[in-house]
Parts: C-alpha cells; structure tokens; sequence
C-alpha cells in the first residue's frame, strides 16, 4: 500500500526534490550568503526525505526543503530554535543563515551549525538504559519550556503533537489491507484504546519526529537532538514513539518512568507507533518495511503481556 498522507500533511515535490543538488546549493549560497561562497559543498552521509541537506564547509549545513508543506517548517525553526536550544541540555540545530527563493529553487531554506555525531543505532549506544533516560531528561526539559505562543499542531507538524483522530481513516484502511498479516481484531482494538485516550493536558512544546536518525550519539551517548521541522506546541505523545522503535525491555521501563507517562499519553504514543508501522508495512525501501515489522511485533508483544 502507497499511503497518501490526509489533506494538509506536507509531501515532497518530486519535480523540485530532483533538481536539489550541490550546485544548486553552491548558487544559491553564492548568490546569498557571498561570504561563505567558497567553501566547499557536498551531500550529508545520511539524508531525509522531507529535506536534502548538505554540508557547508566543515561546520555549517545547508537545509532545503523538498516540498511546499515542508517549507512552512523554515520560519518556524528559524524563530524557535535559538530560544528553545538556550534551555535544552543537549545541543540542537542552530540557525546561521535565512535563506530566500533563488537559483530557481522556489522555497525558503535555512543554514544551520554542523552537530557533530552519528545517529542512534543500538549497537552505536553503551548503555540503551541510560540513553532512555537521558532522552527523557531531554523531552521533560523541552516539555518545561514556555509555550505562549508557540505554533500549534498543523500541516507544518504532519499534525503531530494533534489528535490521532487525522489518521484514523488511513489506519483502518491499512489494517483492512493486511488482514491476512496480522490478528487485524487485536490491532483494532490497540488503535480505538489510543483514539479513546484523548488528552486533556496543557499544552507543550513537542519535538514531532524522535526517531533514531534525529537524535545523534557519541562516545555511546546521546549527544544531539536534531530536525525540528515537525516541532510545535500540543499534546507531546508523539514524542514517544522511539519506546517502541528502539527501546525496549528495562530501557522502555525508564523512559516511561523519567517522563511520568500516564496511562492515556502512552496509549496515544502506542497509537502513533502504530499508525506510521501500519502505512510502511509495504514500504520499497526493506530497512523501513522491516522496521514497521519490528515495531508492530514490539506493539502485540505488550499488548500480549499486559491482557
């Protein structure tokens, strides 16, 4: 199944996706940023999809927006990032540089500080228990921040940090899908118990995307936080979706215990991880489709202990 993301959502431009290249890069940073023209330019090791990123010398990057929803995250990160990297105990990205449409390139795009670091896989972390909750410690002290004003849960966010309520049409559209693969009553039952969790907390500030390729380790710690583009203000279960995609055992234990996560905030985190494993279970990409394999088997696995 090729799950089309509900009205809103951002998706990639594949026309303007494919013309993002290093030379385009090096127009544009020459066309805007003449004090960095000289300086080298060249692909990331690991990219995304909602962005191509690229290094700018040896401690800058260049961040361009692959479609016109993810273009709306530029500003916002642009604004909320210096005084949200002020209070955090780890670093994030950092803006150096705003840049406009040019070069024939028709989206805002931003230049960041280089974060030194590789991405959290479990054999690159020493002690998955004390990652947990170190990251804990992380969203506790994001959730602490001031959100007066902070962007709601929209388009901008693939409106995480909303209601589960946006994905319920394609959840069960997924599930009827694959019936044949999995006890599809159980699964059901698992995705209603998140939509019946609803949240009535205050409004915080999320993250929006905490999964192993944004969060950056080194000497076998949690060293960075990074890609902020579905941040926002709002409900903050999304935030725990990596319970279920990397932790698991003691190491989920704590991270629940150093968020202070009740019963309806993990119901509606189990919920997201639930939703995204069920819309790449046919994912071409088979890292991503043995991922969402992993994670449905992790979801039933509790759910199997807890009834």
């Amino acid at each position: 199944m090729n799950a089309q993301p509900p009205p809103g959502v951002p998706v990639a431009n594949d026309d303007v996706a494919d013309r993002i290249d290093a030379a385009l890069v090096r127009r544009l940073v020459a066309e805007q940023f003449p004090q960095w023209a000289h300086l080298p330019v060249r692909p990331v090791e690991v990219d995304g999809w909602d962005n191509r990123t690229f290094h700018l010398g040896a401690e800058m990057t260049a961040r361009l927006p692959s479609g016109t929803g993810y273009a709306l995250q530029v500003a916002k990160e642009q604004r909320w990032l210096p005084m949200l990297g002020r209070q955090l105990p780890v670093p994030i990205p950092a803006p150096l540089g705003h840049g406009r449409p040019g070069a024939g390139y028709p989206y805002p795009w931003s230049v960041y500080r280089w974060i030194d670091g590789q991405t959290a896989r479990a054999e690159r972390i020493d002690d998955l228990t004390r990652f947990a909750t170190d990251l804990a410690g992380f969203l506790r002290a994001l959730r602490g921040i001031d959100a007066t004003n902070g962007p709601a849960a929209g388009p901008h966010s693939a409106w995480r940090g909303g209601p589960l309520s946006t994905y319920d049409a394609e959840t069960r559209a997924a599930i009827e899908t694959h019936r044949d693969r999995l006890p599809a009553d159980v699964v059901t039952g698992i995705w209603q118990a998140a939509l019946d969790a609803t949240w009535a907390g205050p409004t915080v500030w999320f993250h929006g995307d905490v999964a192993e390729s944004n969060l950056l380790v080194r000497d076998g710690r949690l060293a960075a936080v990074i890609d902020f583009g579905c941040c926002g203000v709002g409900d903050p279960a999304c935030d725990t979706v990596i319970a279920w995609t990397l932790l698991y055992g003691p190491s989920r234990a704590a991270f629940r215990s150093a968020l202070g996560l009740d019963d309806a905030t993990w119901a509606r985190g189990r919920g997201w991880a639930l939703w995204k494993a069920l819309i790449t279970l046919d994912d071409r990409d088979p890292a991503k489709a043995g991922q969402a394999r992993h994670v449905l088997g992790e979801i039933l696995a509790e759910h199997s202990v807890a009834h």
